[in-house]
This record gives structure tokens, sequence and C-alpha cells, in this order.
């Protein structure tokens, strides 16, 4: 990503425009989020809407309020939204949640896209990868999509994260400042089996528990109940709100179906799972 030091957002943007415009038409892998968001709000702006289509991936690693969100955005952009269903847990290395899960999970997802976007007269398949995860270091899903022909055009681009929200806003796109919104399966520490009832638990706990903080007058932006296993949950919310959570451990009680609730000191970070592994570099 050395080329790409020194460049304006402009500069990028155009990159990324050029990425696309060539395309006869381009399926996005559109999680919701912000990055593959913008990723299609750029194909529009570089084919036009009859020659995009987005694709959300739906199963039970999905938050059910992230499908409302995705085809809201999508019809804001004109652009034909697909809902095909996806089976990670079918897969058995996904279920074991491995340090390599999400290799299994783009697989599934490639997987399903492809032939979809081949019934749809398209070729290309995109995910919303931004140049941080490349160099991010872990990210197996990321050479597991590669694998199997899909590829990203914002990292081809040099976009950042931060050059993807910048964008965002420039653009004026709803999601520009949406939190960060991983799967549920992130949730579940590696080495815990992954399982629909156990993605069903965080999902469920999660939203009561922002609820609870919301009525309490802590508004949350990144939140995350994570399953440690041995049904304990460990709850993580913004660094900035740790010690009020921390004097109203009463909140936690909005975290159902676990038997013990602990509060992370530290607070909210992204990947904060990959902490937990004894050797991370063997899934890179």
């Amino acid at each position: 990503m050395a080329a790409f030091e020194g460049m304006s957002l402009d500069a990028r943007l155009a990159a990324l425009d050029a990425e696309l415009s060539g395309l006869p038409g381009v399926l996005v892998a559109f999680s919701g989020g912000v990055d593959s968001g913008l990723l299609l709000a750029a194909a529009v702006r570089a084919l036009g809407p009859d020659a995009v289509v987005a694709a959300t991936a739906v199963s039970p690693s999905l938050p059910v309020a992230e499908l409302a969100g995705a085809a809201r955005f999508a019809a804001s952009l004109g652009v034909r939204h697909e809902h095909p269903r996806t089976d990670e847990l079918s897969r058995a290395g996904y279920r074991a949640n491995a340090g390599n899960r999400c290799a299994f999970c783009k697989t599934e997802l490639v997987e399903v896209l492809t032939p979809l976007a081949a019934s749809l007269g398209i070729a290309d398949v995109v995910t919303g990868t931004n140049a941080d995860d490349l160099r991010a270091g872990f990210r197996p899903g990321i050479r597991a999509a590669a694998e199997r022909g899909a590829w990203a055009p914002l990292a081809r681009a040099g976009l950042t994260k931060d050059d993807v929200r910048a964008a965002a806003r420039r653009w004026e796109l709803p999601l520009a400042d949406k939190p960060a919104a991983a799967c549920l399966a992130s949730r579940i520490a590696y080495g815990v089996p992954v399982s629909a009832a156990a993605l069903g638990r965080v999902e469920r706990a999660e939203a009561a528990l922002r609820t609870a903080l919301s009525d309490a007058g802590l508004p949350v932006r990144d939140l995350r109940v994570r399953d440690m296993g041995e049904d304990v949950a460990r709850v993580e919310v913004d660094p900035a709100l740790v010690a009020a959570v921390a004097a109203r451990p009463g909140l936690l009680g909005a975290v159902g179906g676990f038997t013990a609730v602990e509060l992370d000191p530290r607070g909210f970070r992204s990947g904060s799972m990959n902490e937990l592994l004894p050797d991370p570099v063997r899934y890179r």
C-alpha cells in the first residue's frame, strides 16, 4: 500500500472510481456497514444504479436490526437489493470457532454470492475490505474471499477506514458515522462453539443492555456482550462510559441468559477477542 502514501482523499476516490468504472456490472457484498455502504455508493456513482446489485447475506449471525437499515440504504441509492441466505453454521470449521472462523464464513458468503451474481449476468463480486484491514495482519476471511474470486476496490484504491468515513460524510451518506457492527459470531470467544442459540443469546443481551443504558441516561455508541464460555458474559462499552456503568452494576442485570456478567474495565476494542489467541499469526 506504499504507493498510496501521501495521496489525497480526492486522489483515492478517483482511484476507486477507476477501479469500478470499467465494469459492466457489479454485485456488492453489503453488510449494512459504512465500508460496504461507501463502496455501494461509489459503484452507483461510477456505473449507475441499474448496473449495481447489493446483496446482504441473511443468517443467524446478522442482527435483525442491521437488515432493515441495509434495506433502507440500498433503496435510497435506487439499487436492487438481494437477501440471499447463507448457512455458515453448516460448516464444521465455523461452528468449531477456532482462530480461522472468519475464513469459513467468507467462504460460505462468496460461494453463495458468486452464483447469485452469475444468475444476474454479473461477473464481479466485491467486498468492503479497506486498506487498514489489509494492514491489520489478522484477517483470515479476507484471504478466503480473495481465493474465491471476490475482490476489494476500497483496498485497491488505498482507502483507509478514516478515508471511508470522510468520503461518506462528503457524500452525505446516512451511515457515515455508524458504529462498527461486526457479525454476532465475533462476540463469541474462540474455542467456544458457535450455534444459532448462542448467537441469538448475544443479540438479545446486547439489545436489552443498550435499552437499559439509554433509559438510565447513558446512551452507548459501541457495545459488545462477549460470550466467554462457561456461561460468562463480558460487557464492553465506550471507554468514556466504563466508570459510570461500573458505578451502577445493577445495569448489567439487563444481560440475560448468562450465569455471570462482568464489565471489561478497558472498554470497547474492535477485535478484542483476537487478544486471547495464543498464536494469531498462524491464522493469517
